[in-house]
């Protein structure tokens, strides 16, 4: 029986990584993959859409505006060819139909979503938010802060100094982001202040 499954941590938890391993070993059984990340997420795509995990592994892949629908892009992809899985990198990025959408999917079809839990102000993205109310199968990719606790906060820096306050998308990576415990998030933010 086919399921939605998110697959979520903090920054630097290997999201992606696992997500293209995942990608791997299902074309090494010759299944066809979907591979999608939202079209917000231009991180290292260099003109080509791609999927980059900070490990060095990459995949081109399928991307989508807030305003377009999983279904119609599954019902384009799969005309051509059979699709056994879909994977959503960067999911948290995803609105609510969207993830919605995915869940229909999720009736014929496995979809694996990969992502952030909470934005840098400890709340939860739209397209987390829908995940873990939706979702058949939830799991934590864990991570380690600089304290040695586990990580649970992606905390955002400005001019060296931790904020709470301004866009929640701000895509960046390490010059940006630290992924820490929340006694450390607390610690930092108060120093900044």
């Amino acid at each position: 029986m086919s399921k939605l499954y998110f697959n979520y941590g903090t920054m630097n938890s290997s999201k992606s990584a696992q997500a293209l391993m995942c990608k791997f070993n299902y074309e090494q059984k010759g299944m066809k993959v979907m591979l999608v990340k939202p079209a917000l997420d231009t991180r290292g795509d260099d003109g080509e859409r791609m999927v980059r995990s900070r490990i060095g592994l990459t995949a081109k892949c399928y991307t989508i505006t807030r305003d377009q629908s999983f279904l119609e892009l599954f019902e384009s992809v799969s005309a051509g060819q059979k699709v056994d899985i879909v994977i959503v990198d960067e999911a948290q990025f995803c609105t609510t139909a969207q993830i919605d959408q995915l869940k229909q999917l999720s009736q014929h079809i496995d979809v694996l979503c990969y992502g952030l839990l909470l934005d840098f102000t400890c709340h939860l993205f739209e397209g987390s938010k829908r995940l873990v109310e939706l979702a058949d199968s939830l799991r934590e990719i864990k991570s380690v802060c600089r304290c040695g606790r586990k990580s649970t906060v992606n905390a955002r820096f400005v001019d060296g100094k931790c904020v709470d306050d301004g866009p929640t998308i701000l895509i960046g990576g390490e010059e940006s982001y630290e992924s820490m415990c929340y006694w450390c998030w607390q610690k930092e933010l108060n120093q900044g202040k």
